[in-house]
């Protein structure tokens, strides 16, 4: 393999939510079917998008954010937005995602904020969870989840699954086949609070590794967390538990990565 670099050795994807835009307003934008192409900037916008309450709106908060808004028409539609699936965690890495959220209320939703092998246009979400388990729906996973079926329903669990659905599913939290030992630092398990800011940051090295940081805190860090074969997107998205309409704010998404120079 032959290499020809630049200066430019750095990726940034960098959104500030503080402008005018609108960039998905349900039906002021898709009247019907599968939508295809919608952006923010440089984010790729996925999901049900064509259902008519869910969509991404700015609204004027403090600092100025982004509304994620789920669909009430199913279980499992939702929207996220985030990178199409370019990184490759040896070549690409070290992988930062950072964002900072919140939602007016805790109630029913299913969010996955970090980095994922799939983000389809009609895209699903990431991993579904009940009571104490999680069931993933890709095959290559690290980020934090909260899953209002999950018995510590408004906990943030760090998640990661190794490379495949069928392997070991892991949590920060106690769940099916797991323990608490990957805790870093000792730290109490954080939930999310209605109308409160979380800041979460996702780190993948390019050996696998990866680290899980809750409000400037590392709260777990796990090797061989996700597999270095498989390319990776950077996403933030929720979806629906119930026949009902979930929301949550994002204040600003960056990314960072290292630029592959192979030829």
């Amino acid at each position: 393999m032959t290499t020809a670099q630049a200066e430019k050795g750095d990726i940034l994807i960098d959104v500030e939510f503080g402008g005018p835009e609108i960039p998905v307003a349900s039906t002021a934008i898709v009247t019907s079917g599968a939508h295809t192409g919608y952006k923010i900037g440089p984010l790729k916008v996925t999901g049900s998008l064509h259902d008519t309450d869910s969509g991404i709106t700015s609204i004027a908060i403090s600092n100025g954010a982004a509304r994620l808004a789920s669909s009430a028409t199913a279980d499992g539609d939702g929207i996220a937005i985030g990178t199409e699936v370019i990184f490759d965690p040896t070549l690409n890495g070290t992988l930062s995602l950072e964002t900072r959220v919140q939602r007016a209320a805790t109630t029913a939703g299913n969010i996955f904020i970090g980095f994922a092998g799939l983000n389809a246009d009609e895209v699903a979400p990431t991993l579904t969870s009940d009571t104490i388990t999680h069931t993933l729906t890709d095959g290559n996973i690290a980020g934090f989840h909260i899953d209002t079926s999950l018995t510590a329903g408004t906990t943030w669990h760090c998640v990661f699954n190794g490379g495949e659905t069928a392997g070991v599913t892991d949590s920060r939290e106690t769940v099916t086949g797991t323990s608490n030992a990957r805790n870093v630092n000792s730290q109490p398990a954080q939930d999310i609070a209605a109308g409160e800011w979380d800041l979460l940051k996702v780190d993948v090295f390019r050996n696998g590794t990866v680290e899980w940081w809750l409000n400037d805190i590392l709260v777990q860090k796990q090797t061989t967390a996700v597999s270095i074969t498989t390319d990776l997107c950077a996403i933030v998205g929720i979806w629906s538990t119930t026949s009902t309409v979930a929301t949550m704010d994002v204040d600003y998404y960056r990314c960072t990565a290292r630029r592959s120079w192979a030829r």
